[in-house]
């Protein structure tokens, strides 16, 4: 306990120099997620085709446009990810977590045709909407050049909130709800 109360008393004396270097890993950690996502387009979202695997497993052409209309009023968490990436996988139960509450469009990047894609996501139970994107044309399209990526499309169609990198659950679920209302 002496230790502990030790401890308690060097942070109390110290604090302003402990405030100082959280603000400094805080716009470490800003200015890194910023020179991330410089290439996310801002303002409206781009549109694109893609090939859609819904979780029932059945396959759609569609467009980001499209849908974004079929869920009129809600913002829609787009989530890029890859088969082959040990941080997509870290995420993927936050993802499924999230789906069952908010709109998410998933896009998996260069995973391979749709075949390997829907028995990527068969494999570990992903319930997701998901556009197969074997050539990063959809990922560049959204300025995306690494995964895992996470962003929102706010009801009027534009970009927010973009993140690289592990995104904690937590952080997944304000992003929609910033976007509407803020």
């Amino acid at each position: 306990m002496s230790v502990l109360k030790h401890l308690l008393s060097a942070l109390r004396r110290n604090w302003k120099s402990h405030l100082g270097t959280l603000l400094m890993v805080l716009v470490i950690f800003a200015g890194a997620q910023a020179w991330q996502t410089r290439h996310v387009p801002s303002g409206s979202a781009p549109d694109f085709s893609l090939t859609l695997i819904q979780p029932d497993g059945s396959r759609q052409e569609t467009s980001l446009a499209a849908w974004r209309a079929a869920r009129p009023g809600q913002p829609v968490a787009l989530h890029v990810w890859a088969d082959w990436c040990p941080i997509c996988r870290t995420e993927e139960h936050s993802v499924t977590r999230l789906s069952r509450d908010h709109p998410v469009l998933t896009v998996a990047m260069q995973s391979g045709p749709a075949d390997r894609v829907q028995k990527v996501l068969v494999q570990r139970q992903l319930p997701w909407a998901t556009a197969v994107d074997p050539r990063s044309d959809i990922a560049r399209s959204l300025g995306v050049a690494s995964v895992p990526a996470f962003m929102v499309v706010d009801t009027q169609g534009r970009l927010r909130t973009p993140t690289a990198g592990y995104t904690s659950e937590l952080g997944m679920r304000l992003r929609p709800w910033w976007a509407r209302f803020f």
